[in-house]
């Protein structure tokens, strides 16, 4: 008998052996991925900067890779692609954030049944069927609206980005108010705050990690995203001067003229390096995350 729960015991520990070799091998694989995707922008981008200078690409004020001599400066496309980022996340950071308050803390239990899902399945639509509704309803009527010459310009982009962005934040924002323990409502309330009180000063701040991340996460999904810049942004790759003029971000410049670039040439080079650039900016973005999550988990004296 004892011989069989050794082999028993034997065989558990094989099995958990495996499966912990298993899943390291998937977290090393993603690693792995990484380490080529990185390799490839490099390599591929690296022949631009031998024959243009890194600040004469980052700053240059043109971009029209096909003329004689080229010019390859991306400002214009950096400029487009904040501009609308920052316009998008004027629009959803504060429906998303408001959207996922009232879902959790005010909305009854109907509200939510029915909010929720209706939530989750517009954060699942496709990017492009955003993009034909914006093309095609948006922008005709802001022109109308506001006089303006033509609707596909950067405020289209930042609403339509703002409205395809904000499921994202309310979806993740939502579940961090759900991590919040009922006792921090308890002991507000019963300390004499009103509910409006509980939830500025008490829930928000304790959900502060997660609704950050939810808003830093949107941001990133605006910066990336391709089709929708593509269909309703006018095209224009110019330095913008308001919000009202057409533009042309960076993703919305990689998937427009990638088809046509020659490969091996210096257009083709030089949109692997705005894809380099686009992927630092990513980057970037996840480590200012990381950095606001920790302070306010320290701040809770929720560990390192």
């Amino acid at each position: 008998m004892s011989a069989m729960k050794i082999q028993r015991k034997a065989l558990v520990t094989l099995k958990e052996g495996a499966y912990k070799w298993l899943f390291a091998t998937l977290a090393f694989a993603s690693l792995v991925f990484l380490v080529g995707i990185v390799f490839t922008l490099l390599t591929e981008s690296l022949p631009v900067f031998s024959k243009i200078r890194p600040t004469s690409f980052l700053f240059g004020p043109f971009w029209y890779p096909t003329a004689d001599p080229p010019e390859m400066g991306i400002w214009p496309l950096i400029t487009a692609s904040f501009a609308v980022t920052a316009g998008a996340m004027v629009v959803c950071v504060p429906i998303g954030v408001g959207t996922a308050l009232f879902i959790h803390e005010l909305a009854g239990r109907r509200q939510r049944a029915f909010l929720k899902p209706v939530i989750e399945i517009l954060a699942g639509i496709p990017s492009i069927v955003y993009g034909f509704f914006g093309m095609v309803v948006v922008a005709p009527i802001l022109q109308d609206l506001l006089g303006i010459p033509t609707g596909l310009c950067a405020f289209t982009a930042s609403l339509v980005l703002g409205i395809m962005a904000t499921p994202t934040v309310a979806s993740l924002a939502e579940d961090a108010l759900s991590f919040v323990p009922r006792s921090f409502r308890e002991a507000s309330l019963a300390l004499g705050a009103n509910r409006w009180q509980t939830l500025t000063r008490v829930v928000m701040p304790a959900a502060g990690s997660g609704i950050s991340t939810a808003v830093i996460l949107g941001m990133g999904r605006a910066v990336g995203e391709t089709m929708t810049v593509l269909m309703v942004a006018g095209g224009a790759a110019m330095v913008p001067k308001s919000l009202f003029d057409p533009v042309r971000p960076m993703t919305s410049t990689i998937a427009a003229e990638m088809g046509e670039a020659v490969m091996g040439s210096l257009h083709y080079n030089a949109l692997f390096a705005i894809g380099l650039m686009l992927f630092l900016i990513t980057l970037g973005v996840n480590i200012i995350a990381e950095i606001i999550s920790r302070r306010f988990r320290l701040k809770l004296g929720l560990g390192r």
